[in-house]
């Protein structure tokens, strides 16, 4: 699914009607008829429904709402900034015709405060609330009677739905937050996302504690043809399909690959029994675990059906280079379809060597992540992923190191270092963080929208680690969209241990054990809504 700009988004509704006879009307209504359809359904018991519109197509979207509400049986108010007058083009269209077949639903024009003030206990004792003021083509700051309606929705705790986005939203922001706009507990957006639906954190605020409420894109019959988008930004959770294929009945655990997790050291056993643990449930056929002797038993019982290689250790039980003599690096790859490198290696004594050397020498498709990265510092021009798959995984800092620079600048730029990063080397990097990328030797990249704060634990990388070798390893004529459904389902799976528990309290090992969740869910639900964030009940 593309990723659009505010521009691109209005062309699309301009080659819509132009070149594929769809007209602006039906747009429209096909909007507010999602909308209002995604209302009954989420807030069934909301009778009393208030919709503040403004006098553009966003208010026009929220008319047409309105008028399907009413049809439902609900009492709907609008609320409209502006005289009825005012109102041109489709948004007048779809203004009349409700006006015209719901005379029950009152009009209030609000022109000034005194207005607004007259409707305040309309609003407040409404039991859901639509935003439609301004959508994708509004330029920042809301002033005058919007910026005074905001503060008195922000009162109350009433429910809003957004129509497109939250009012106040600039559509091609890459803000986390946006000060001065409305708040949102749903946001229902049309034909594509927007680059404010990926990064934007539109459904979270203090009054629903910290939750991630739905972002869904609703097709209201605009061609793919029309969808033209020169950012090369995908959402990567459209990838998921690739992992809801249904297996062969005649299948046999060949098939699915086997993973070699290279990693490990005195004390830091749980991050490569993690990092397999995560591979078994994400569906390889197969997993060794490659540790230090000493630590050998303590990843074994993570699980019985990973097999285990001892490896030599160094100074402080770190991994010997004498692991590489003579045929000993052929034979701890033979047979395998994904080396995952990393976990827990350490950066002591010949362990990064040793990662550098696992990267060089091997041919098959190759995971490197924590320790392994650090390998790389200085070292970057070892990264080559031409001929073969290779995968980094760093967060902020761990991209710092490589890059060369500050965490401050890595996040200042993060679309554009990954985009240089991964075509320079000829390479996937999963950049993690808020909104994980995952870049692509061509230069396209994947958002990813699930996640939470929860995973902001020790050993969340290792899992994630995990789980993309699983993939590539049963995916390996897909590699972007294996990588990117790795990322997609490693968050979504925390998006359910937070929802079953809390985030303060999800563990990392809590994710794998709703992957089976994750593995389930489908982000298009019965009535053709694609979920891009938050869980459907």
């Amino acid at each position: 699914m593309k990723i659009l700009t505010a521009t691109e988004m209005q062309a699309v509704d301009r080659w819509t009607a132009e070149e594929f006879g769809v007209s602006l009307d039906k747009l429209m209504e096909a909007a507010g008829e999602a909308v209002a359809q995604f209302c009954l359904r989420q807030y069934p018991v909301a009778m009393r429904v208030v919709v503040l519109c403004g006098k553009g197509n966003n208010g026009g979207d929220g008319f047409v709402a309105a008028r399907v509400l009413a049809q439902a049986g609900r009492l709907v108010r609008v609320v409209l900034l502006g005289r009825v007058d005012e109102v041109r083009g489709e948004a007048a269209t779809a203004l009349k015709r409700l006006m015209k077949e719901f005379s029950s639903v009152e009009v209030d024009e609000v022109g000034d405060e005194a207005g607004l003030t007259a409707c305040a206990n309309a609003v407040g004792e409404a039991e859901l609330l639509l935003d439609a003021l301004v959508g994708t083509g509004f330029k920042p700051p809301l002033r005058g009677l919007a910026v005074l309606l905001r503060e008195m929705v922000e009162k109350l705790e009433t429910p809003v739905v957004a129509v497109d986005l939250p009012s106040g939203w600039d559509a091609n922001s890459v803000e986390q937050t946006a000060e001065g706009s409305f708040r949102a507990d749903a946001v229902v957006t049309f034909t594509a996302p927007k680059i404010a639906h990926v990064f934007g954190h539109l459904t979270r605020s203090e009054k629903s504690g910290g939750a991630f409420g739905p972002v869904v894109v609703a097709a209201i019959g605009s061609p793919e043809d029309a969808v033209v988008s020169a950012s090369g930004l995908t959402w990567a959770g459209a990838s998921k399909a690739l992992a809801e294929r249904p297996r062969d009945v005649n299948s046999n655990k060949g098939k699915f690959g086997h993973v070699l997790v290279v990693g490990g050291s005195y004390g830091k056993a749980g991050a490569p029994a993690m990092a397999s643990l995560a591979c078994l449930r994400a569906g390889a056929g197969l997993v060794t675990a490659a540790v230090p002797k000493s630590i050998l038993d303590s990843v074994t019982r993570i699980a019985p059906e990973l097999m285990m290689v001892p490896l030599a250790e160094g100074t402080k039980g770190a991994v010997s280079f004498k692991n590489l003599d003579g045929a000993k690096l052929d034979a701890l790859v033979k047979r395998i379809s994904v080396v995952a490198v990393g976990p827990g290696l350490s950066t002591e004594g010949d362990a990064p060597a040793f990662a550098r050397q696992i990267v060089e020498k091997t041919t098959v498709p190759v995971v490197i992540d924590a320790d392994a990265l650090n390998a790389f510092e200085g070292k970057t021009d070892l990264l080559n992923g031409e001929g073969r798959v290779m995968v980094l995984t760093p967060h902020p800092g761990e991209m710092a190191r490589l890059a060369g620079m500050t965490v401050k600048e890595v996040e200042a730029d993060r679309v554009g270092l990954a985009r240089r990063f991964a075509t320079k080397h000829k390479l996937t990097l999963v950049l993690k963080g808020w909104r994980t990328l995952i870049a692509h030797p061509d230069g396209s990249i994947a958002v990813n929208t699930s996640g939470n704060p929860a995973m902001a634990k020790g050993g969340s990388g290792d899992i994630l680690t995990g789980i993309v070798a699983a993939m590539l390893a049963q995916f390996p004529n897909d590699v972007a969209r294996a990588v990117e459904t790795a990322v997609y389902l490693h968050g979504l799976a925390a998006d359910y241990a937070a929802h079953a528990m809390d985030e303060h309290t999800v563990l990392a090992t809590d994710t794998v054990t709703h992957l089976s969740d994750a593995f389930r869910y489908r982000v298009r639900d019965e009535d053709g809504l694609v979920w891009i964030c938050g869980l459907r009940g």
